[in-house]
């Protein structure tokens, strides 16, 4: 962990900085052109796609061969030089909240953990891709770090972020049980939250939120590029008190607040107007910490999936999804038809 601090000090600075200097669009845009005014060619070539780009929405959670048939797309930080790798760094930091950049580097610094327990070279802190599609500053385009349990991906339409998800966070281990950073829990609230949350139900709450006794082995939408509701199944938001959507919300806010604030107001604003009393919540498994465990919140418009099942419920998956706007596909449409029609 202190190997990040410096990092983590210098781009909070930085994007404290860009919330009183810009609009988050044009954040974005500044920190996109300013790396790739220092890239090569061949870099260039690596990193950059066109909006349509099938890459897009090429994304996944898994470790991926470092080349040839199945690796990423993007280039690696460990493919930059110093000084390209802090600006890929201070570009994270336009999209992230400050708890969610430091969590973004705490879950590519686990790559250096299990790199000591597996003493395996596919586990390495620096293979994490960085992807820009589209022109940086136009009307539309996005951009994307990701690698083994993280992927973030956002999205500009007519000059604003319409979008940061699908959003990935994983942690393995979930909880570091030996060395110098034992005990560190990376994803710590998004297991606590909904545990206590669950714990609070009544009996009758908990017959219904229950949905399965067994958890998944993993969250049911994997890494699909468009995924749909799965069910109304569990307890509604009109079915818990005012302390238990306390605790909802709560939860919602976990996942939501990994974005900068700008973005994360937008989001919450959503699923709010889609109406709070359509938002369910599912588990599976067991209630206790150690058990393994899944859980799954639902609205109109959004899916957060969390499971913890592997590595004798030592290893943790959780994405945010929108359902029709993963990648910025509804609003880049609406963008697109409006701009059309006006021609």
């Amino acid at each position: 962990m202190k190997r990040f601090l410096p990092i983590i000090l210098v781009l909070t600075l930085a994007s404290s900085a860009s919330l009183r200097a810009h609009e988050t669009a044009v954040a974005m845009a500044d920190a996109a052109n300013a790396w790739l005014a220092t890239l090569t060619d061949e870099q260039k070539e690596q990193a950059t796609y066109k909006l349509t780009d099938e890459e897009r929405v090429n994304w996944h959670f898994i470790p991926k061969p470092f080349e040839g048939e199945g690796m990423r797309g993007g280039l690696t930080l460990k493919d930059m030089e110093p000084a390209q790798r802090h600006l890929a760094y201070a570009l994270l930091s336009t999209g992230m909240s400050t708890h969610g950049l430091t969590t973004a580097l705490e879950i590519m610094s686990l790559e250096q953990v299990l790199w000591e327990l597996e003493n395996d070279p596919k586990r390495n802190t620096l293979m994490y891709y960085v992807s820009i599609f589209g022109e940086p500053g136009s009307e539309n385009w996005g951009w994307r770090v990701e690698g083994h349990h993280l992927s973030l991906n956002f999205t500009i339409a007519g000059g604003k972020v319409v979008s940061g998800t699908p959003n990935f966070f994983a942690s393995n281990p979930g909880e570091v049980l030996e060395g110098p950073r034992k005990g560190l829990r990376v994803l710590a609230h998004e297991e606590d939250v909904a545990r206590d949350l669950i714990k609070s139900f009544s009996e009758e709450q908990q017959t219904k939120a229950i949905v399965e006794d067994e958890a998944p082995r993993d969250i049911l939408t994997s890494a699909e590029t468009k995924v749909e509701s799965l069910g109304d199944a569990g307890v509604t938001w009109k079915e818990l008190d005012k302390e238990q959507k306390k605790g909802l919300r709560a939860l919602i806010n976990v996942y939501v607040h990994r974005l900068r604030p700008e973005v994360a107001k937008d989001d919450l604003k959503a699923i709010k107007e889609a109406g709070m009393e359509n938002i369910v919540f599912a588990w599976a498994g067991g209630l206790e910490k150690g058990e393994p465990h899944y859980y799954r919140v639902q609205g109109p418009t959004f899916l957060l999936e969390y499971a913890n099942t592997q590595n004798n419920a030592n290893h943790v998956h959780a994405v945010w999804r929108d359902f029709e706007g993963d990648f910025g596909r509804d609003l880049l449409k609406e963008h697109y038809q409006a701009y059309h029609k006006a021609e």
